[in-house]
C-alpha cells in the first residue's frame, strides 16, 4: 500500500503506535527545528489521511532540512529538567558531556560521530530510574535507522541494552509521543546526521580568532599546574589589537559523589588589565586560590559590542564526563553557562604527603581465586557450598575458562559462583616467582570471607574467606612477603557488603540478627543503620537498595556513625585490624561512590594509624577530586591504561597523549609520581586481548602483532613516572575479554600450562630496567621533548642523572631530530637497550627508534 508523506510544521498528531512494518500506511512528520521525519501509524482511516495531506504540502520532504523557527504553540516543554546523555560501550559506558543531548522544541536531539556497532542507554546525570531508557528487560533491542523505536523506562520494571550500528555522522532524536498518558510513550529515531546545531556557530571576527592561551605555557599561566591552597596565579590573554575589555571567570567546582554530578559555584569575576607589546595586546590578571578544591576557569570577551569567551577545548579525556585536555584553548560564542568548558585547575593542602615508596612500587595485581591453588583441602564443595541458597560449581581443570552463564557452556544461570580453588597457600608457594619477576609490591583483590569467587560482596570484613585458608595465613603471608622485600595492599568494599553476609543475612544462614535476616527489615538488629530500608514496598527486592542494581550487594549507608567506626574509627576497625597484621595500605572499590567526608575521616584515621601506608582509589576518569591532600594519595589509572593501549594500537601520539598531560598538570606531583599506572586489570579485557591476540585461534601474526604492542606498552609503562602494575599472567601471555574471561587461571606448568617464556624474560628486563635506573622512578617529567604521530620523546631528571626516552608506533622504523636542553647537550648518552653510544651534534641528537620499540638514553650525571 503506498505510503503517504505530509510535510506538516508539526512533530507528532497523537499517533496510536509506532511504525512497525514499513510498509505499513503511515503519516510522514518532519520536526522543523531538527529535521527529523517522524513515520507514525495512526488509527485514521487512508480518506483521512488524503484530507490531512490536503491541508499541507505532501511533497516527499528533504532528508536534511535547515532549521527554523517553530510556529507559536509547537513546541512543549522538556519532561525533566536534567540533562540526558547516550551512554554506552563508544565511551566504557562512561558519562560524557558530548554525548549529552540537547532538547530542541519537543525533542531531544544529539549528534555523534562514531562508526561501528554499539549498545547503550539513555541517562540523566544521577541515573533515575525515571529517567533510564532502553529497550525490555533482559533483551537487547536493536535501533534501526530512520525507524522510530519505542523505549521502556527502567522504573517500569527495568530497562534492556539498545544497540545500533553507527556509520559516522549520525543524529539521534528522543521525543515523547502523547497518548494520554502525560509521560508519553518515550521514542528513539536514529539516522545519518539531519541536526543544524545552533549552539555550533562559527566564529569569523579576524580579532577573536587572535585569542591565544595556553595553560601550559609559562607565558601564559604560572605557576604551572596544581598549586597548594593560597597560592596565586598569573594569567597573561593574549590578541591582536581591538579587545575593548577582557575578565577571568573562577569558579569552584561542587564535590560531591561520582563525576555525574557537574556544578560550578557563582563565578569570581576578575577584571583583567591590558598590556601592550610588539604590537600584540596581553590581558593581564591575577586569582589567589585560598581554598582547597577543584576549579573551572575561562575569559569572556567584548570585541567590537560582541562577546566571546575563550575557553577549553574540546578533546574528549577517557572515562571522564567533561571535554577538554587544558593546554591550548579555542576562542566560542557566548553561550549557556552549562555549555561552557572550563579549563581546570586543581589547589591542594600544603601538607599533602605521599609515602615516599610509592614511586618506587612495582605492583604483582593478583586475583586470589584464579592465580594458584596451593591446599586443595579448603576448595569450594558443589553440594556442600552454597551461593544464594544454590550450588556452587568448580573446575576440576585448572585450565578450564571460567564459565558465562546463559552461554551455553554448561554452567548454571548464576555470576560468580564458579571456582577453582586459588587461595593464600599458593600465593606464598608463589612468592619466589614474584620476586623474580621484579615486583615490589602485591595487590591482592578482597579475600575477606564471601560467598563470591569475586569477594567484593563481603560477608565479613574481619576474617579471610575459608576457602583462601585463615588469619593467621594471612599472616604467614606478610611474613614471607617481607622476607622477600614485597609489600601487600588489600582491597575492600566499604561501599556496600554482600546480601549473603552476617550483617545483611538475608538467607539467615548466620549466628546473630542481620539487618535484612530472613528476607524481612528487622530494626533491632546490630545493623539496622547500616542500609537504607523502604518498608513500603511489598517486594523484599524493592525494600533495599543494591549497588548498581545488583541486589546481592545491598549498599550501605555510609552516614551510620556505627558503620564508620566498625569500618575505620574504632580501635578494632577493619581498617586498623589488617593494617597491624601487616598490609602496607589499601585499594578502595568504587571510591567516587562513597561520599567524600567519609574518605576525608578515613584518610584521617589510616594516617594516624599507619603514616606510611599507601591509599590508593578504584577511579577510571579524572581524579582530581582525590588529590587535594584529605582522601587519598593515589588511583588506578585507567586513564593511563587507555592512553597507552590505544598508543600501542597505532594511534596518534600527540592527540593520546594530551589525557597524560592533562594529568601532569592537574594531579599534584606528589600523586602524579605514584598514580597506580594499569596496563590490564580485572574488570577490563586484557591487554593481549586489546591487541588483537583474542583467544587461542587467533592466527599467528595476529598473536606475534599482539605481543609487539604488548613489549611497546610495558615499555612505556616502566618508563613513566609512577608505579607499574602487572595483572598476573600478562607477563605469560595471558589474554581474555571481558568479565569473566579476563579472569582466567594462570597457566602453570605443573597444571598443563604453557607460559611464554620469552615475553617473561622482556617484563624481566624491563622491571630491572627501571630499577636500575633510579631515574626512570624518580625522574621529573616535563613536556615532551618532541612528539607527531608515532613517536614521543620525553625527558626524566633526578638530580645530575638524565634519561631521554623515545617509543614509536609505527611499523616501520621512525628517525627524528630531538633539540636537546642546553643541561643536555654535553652529556655522554647511551641507549640502555642497544648500548649503543649517542653522539650530540649543534645541541641535538638524532635517533632512529625501532618500530613498535623504543630508545632508552642515559647520562648518570657524567
Amino acid at each position: 500500500m503506498q505510503k503517504i508523506v505530509c510535510g506538516h510544521a508539526s512533530d507528532y498528531a497523537r499517533p496510536r503506535r509506532v511504525v512497525a512494518d514499513p510498509n505499513e500506511p503511515a503519516v510522514l512528520f518532519m520536526n522543523p527545528s531538527t529535521g527529523f521525519e517522524s513515520r507514525l501509524v495512526t488509527a485514521l482511516p487512508w480518506a483521512a489521511l488524503v484530507l490531512c495531506c490536503s491541508l499541507v504540502s505532501c511533497a516527499a520532504p528533504p532528508r536534511k532540512i535547515a532549521p527554523l523557527q517553530p510556529a507559536a504553540g509547537e513546541c512543549t516543554p522538556p519532561p525533566t529538567s536534567a540533562t540526558l546523555f547516550l551512554r554506552g560501550t563508544m565511551a566504557n559506558w562512561a558519562l560524557r558531556d558530548d554525548f549529552a543531548f540537547q532538547y530542541i522544541c519537543n525533542a531531544y536531539v544529539l549528534n555523534i560521530s562514531i562508526r561501528g556497532t554499539h549498545q547503550f542507554k539513555i541517562f540523566d546525570e544521577k541515573a533515575t530510574e525515571a529517567m533510564i531508557f532502553g529497550g525490555a528487560p533482559g533483551t537487547v533491542q536493536a535501533i534501526v535507522a530512520n525507524h522510530p523505536a519505542a523505549l521502556v523506562r527502567a522504573s517500569a520494571g527495568g530497562a534492556g541494552n539498545l544497540q545500533a550500528h553507527f556509520t559516522g555522522e549520525n543524529t539521534l532524536r528522543l521525543a515523547f509521543i502523547q497518548n494520554g498518558d502525560r509521560s508519553g510513550i518515550p521514542t528513539l529515531t536514529m539516522g545519518p546526521k539531519d541536526f543544524d546545531d545552533p549552539a555550533q556557530v562559527s566564529i569569523s571576527d579576524p580579532i577573536a580568532k587572535t585569542l591565544a592561551f595556553d595553560s601550559r605555557m609559562l607565558a601564559d599561566k604560572q605557576p604551572f599546574g596544581a598549586v597548594t591552597a593560597g597560592s596565586q596565579i598569573e594569567f597573561n590573554l593574549t590578541a591582536g589589537p581591538g579587545v575593548e575589555s577582557a575578565t577571568l571567570f573562577v569558579e569552584q567546582r561542587r564535590l560531591e559523589g561520582p563525576q555525574d554530578l557537574l556544578e560550578y559555584g557563582s563565578p569570581a569575576r576578575v577584571p583583567l588589565t591590558l598590556q601592550s607589546t610588539d604590537g600584540q595586546s596581553r590581558w593581564h590578571g591575577s586569582y589567589r586560590f585560598e581554598q582547597i578544591g577543584v576549579y573551572g576557569y575561562y575569559f569572556e570577551v567584548q570585541i567590537a559590542g560582541r562577546t566571546y569567551l575563550y575557553e577549553n577545548n574540546a578533546d574528549t579525556v577517557y572515562w571522564t564526563r567533561e571535554l577538554g585536555s587544558n593546554g591550548q584553548g579555542i576562542i566560542a560564542a557566548a553561550a549557556d553557562t552549562r555549555r561552557i568548558r572550563r579549563f581546570r585547575q586543581t589547589v591542594y593542602r600544603a601538607d599533602y604527603r605521599v609515602p615516599q615508596w610509592a614511586r618506587d612500587a612495582v605492583f604483582y595485581y593478583v586475583f586470589p581465586e584464579r592465580f594458584r591453588n596451593g591446599e586443595s583441602a579448603n576448595d569450594p564443595r558443589p553440594g556442600v557450598d552454597t551461593y544464594h541458597g544454590r550450588p556452587v560449581e568448580f573446575h576440576r581443570n585448572w585450565l578450564d575458562k571460567p564459565y558465562l552463564p546463559r552461554s551455553a557452556d554448561g554452567s548454571d544461570d548464576l555470576y560468580g559462583n564458579d571456582f577453582f580453588g586459588g587461595d593464600i597457600a599458593g600465593i606464598i608457594d608463589k612468592l619466589d616467582y614474584i620476586a623474580g619477576l621484579g615486583a615490589n609490591t602485591l595487590y591482592l583483590t578482597p579475600i575477606f570471607q564471601a560467598v563470591s569467587n569475586h569477594k567484593y560482596d563481603t560477608a565479613d570484613y574481619k576474617n579471610i574467606d575459608p576457602h583462601f585458608s585463615s588469619n593467621d595465613d594471612f599472616k604467614r603471608l606478610v611474613r614471607e612477603s617481607r622476607k622477600r622485600g614485597i609489600r601487600l595492599i588489600l582491597d575492600t568494599s566499604l561501599n556496600h557488603t554482600g546480601s549473603d553476609s552476617i550483617y545483611f543475612d538475608r538467607y539467615a544462614k548466620y549466628p546473630g540478627l542481620g539487618a535484612f535476616d530472613g528476607g524481612k527489615i528487622q530494626p533491632d538488629s546490630a545493623y539496622a543503620t547500616w542500609y537504607n530500608f523502604d518498608p513500603t514496598q511489598s517486594s523484599p527486592d524493592k525494600q533495599y537498595r543494591g549497588w548498581n542494581g545488583a541486589r546481592d550487594l545491598p549498599e550501605i549507608n555510609k552516614a551510620a556513625a556505627g558503620f564508620r567506626d566498625f569500618a575505620f574509627a574504632a580501635p578494632d576497625s577493619v581498617m586498623k585490624q589488617w593494617l597491624d597484621c601487616g598490609a602496607a595500605g589499601w585499594r578502595m572499590d568504587v571510591a567516587p561512590w562513597v561520599p567524600d567526608d567519609f574518605w576525608r575521616e578515613w584518610r584521617q584515621a589510616v594516617k594516624q594509624h599507619r603514616p606510611d601506608a599507601l591509599t590508593i582509589a578504584e577511579t577510571q576518569f579524572d581524579a582530581s577530586k582525590f588529590f587535594l591532600g584529605d582522601e587519598f594519595d593515589s588511583t588506578m589509572n585507567y586513564i593511563f591504561r587507555n592512553a597507552v593501549q590505544d598508543y600501542a594500537n597505532g594511534a596518534s601520539a600527540s592527540a593520546i597523549y594530551r589525557n597524560i598531560e592533562l594529568m601532569r598538570e592537574n594531579y599534584p606531583p606528589q600523586a602524579f609520581y605514584s598514580l597506580m599506572n594499569l596496563l590490564s586489570t580485572h574488570d577490563s579485557a586484557r591487554a593481549l586481548y586489546e591487541f588483537g591476540y583474542r583467544d587461542e585461534n587467533a592466527d599467528a601474526a595476529s598473536k606475534a602483532l599482539a605481543r609487539q604492542r604488548l613489549r611497546l606498552a610495558v615499555l612505556f609503562q616502566m618508563i613513566f613516572p609512577g608505579a607499574p602494575a602487572v595483572l598476573y599472567g600478562d607477563e605469560v601471555g595471558v589474554t581474555g575479554g571481558e568479565d569473566p574471561f579476563n579472569r582466567v587461571t594462570y597457566p602453570w606448568p605443573d597444571r598443563g600450562g604453557k607460559p611464554d617464556l620469552a615475553l617473561l624474560g622482556y617484563y624481566k628486563m624491563m622491571i630491572k630496567l627501571r630499577k636500575d635506573h633510579s631515574v626512570l622512578r624518580h625522574g621529573s617529567l616535563d613536556a615532551p621533548l618532541y612528539i607527531d604521530d608515532h613517536v614521543i620523546v620525553l625527558v626524566r631528571r633526578d638530580g645530575t642523572n638524565a634519561a631521554i626516552t623515545a617509543t614509536n608506533n609505527d611499523r616501520v622504523p621512525r628517525t627524528v631530530q630531538v633539540a636537546l636542553p642546553k643541561d643536555l647537550r654535553a652529556k655522554h648518552l647511551t641507549d640502555s637497550l642497544s648500548g649503543k653510544q649517542m653522539e650530540v651534534h649543534d645541541g641535538a641528537v638524532e635517533l632512529t627508534v625501532p618500530a613498535m620499540y623504543g630508545v632508552v638514553l642515559l647520562n648518570h650525571g657524567s
